[in-house]
């Protein structure tokens, strides 16, 4: 049977602001599996500003995407082919299957999909990497207390709204920062307590204003300026947990943290969170998702794009704030 597989390839790594430049379509055909493979027809491609980071030569805990080679990015499919027993076809798998419409796997670091009470997409979403980024990186990483104030920056993103929600879950006020009254009034319809529209309001003020008692948990999402706003109104022991800067990844130069001595003057901490020191754990947090989404206690909002030849053209919304919920490309 004879497959050919519709593929972006990382062309060129970037130097500051993503280019289309960068990009290159193709087509190939697909060679035939090798004992232990299998080949997964995929349905979605998640957009996730870790693409960025990934775009790079590489970081502390994980290679570049290697130029020439379709790049990387989360996707969920179906198995339509197989020669490994531990697959079989007509399961639905995700994992970082690549920006393609076939892809080739020896099994290793893809998770199997429960979709009778789900959609299909979900498994990229609240019950994919965001969703779990969002459950380990607040409960772990944040360890919130009831009645404490939990601030989330970017809130209106797949991470932030889902960390919020579970922080609501788990009894703690939550206030959440985000661009534009359409994104505020939806975290406040999903029952964060307060929001900040960063494009209308100065944050430094409207934190002070919404937190007199100071943040205990600050879950950030964004960086620069909007990580100094959080930081200048810590409460003791505050814990901040940095989740991602995406008003960074396309800068040639970072700003850090100005006013990382407060964590000083609070006695708190600052830590990080990289989803995949909590694989194992994968299991536990989405059947314990999937158990607040049936209840209702926990809701989630998708943004889809159509086409493959869309996919720079999506991967620019996410950096841009112009998509609503998490973003998806449908293949």
């Amino acid at each position: 049977m004879n497959f050919t597989n519709k593929s972006i390839i990382l062309k060129q790594r970037p130097l500051g602001k993503v280019s289309a430049n960068c990009f290159e379509y193709q087509e190939s055909s697909v060679r035939d599996l090798i004992e232990g493979e299998i080949l997964v027809s995929n349905a979605y491609v998640s957009l996730d500003p870790a693409i960025r980071g990934w775009m790079n030569e590489g970081t502390t805990y994980i290679k570049g995407s290697p130029i020439g080679e379709p790049m990387r990015a989360f996707a969920i499919g179906e198995v339509v082919l197989s020669k490994n027993k531990n697959f079989e076809v007509g399961q639905i798998v995700q994992g970082l299957l690549g920006v393609q419409t076939l892809a080739i796997s020896n099994g290793q670091g893809l998770s199997k999909c429960d979709i009778s009470q789900s959609s299909i997409s979900a498994h990229l979403g609240v019950l994919g990497m965001p969703g779990m980024t969002a459950y380990f990186g607040l409960l772990e990483r944040g360890q919130p207390k009831p009645n404490e104030t939990v601030f989330i920056s970017g809130a209106a993103g797949v991470v932030g709204a889902t960390a919020g929600q579970i922080a609501k879950i788990k009894g703690c006020r939550v206030v959440g920062s985000a661009g534009g009254k359409e994104k505020c009034d939806y975290l406040l319809s999903i029952g964060f307590d307060e929001v900040i529209d960063y494009k209308s309001e100065d944050l430094v003020s409207a934190i002070k204003e919404k937190i007199p008692e100071g943040i205990s948990v600050f879950y950030d999402n964004v960086g620069g300026e909007t990580l100094d706003a959080g930081l200048a109104n810590l409460a003791i022991g505050a814990r901040v947990v940095i989740c991602g800067a995406i008003s960074q990844y396309n800068e040639s130069s970072i700003q850090g943290p100005k006013n990382y001595m407060k964590i000083v003057t609070a006695r708190g901490n600052m830590t990080g969170i990289i989803v995949f020191d909590f694989l194992e754990r994968y299991p536990e947090a989405v059947s314990q998702i999937s158990e607040w989404l049936l209840e209702g206690k926990l809701k989630h909002k998708e943004h889809i794009v159509e086409g493959i030849h869309n996919f720079y053209k999506a991967l620019t919304m996410l950096f841009e704030g112009k998509n609503f919920g998490k973003l998806l490309l449908k293949l």
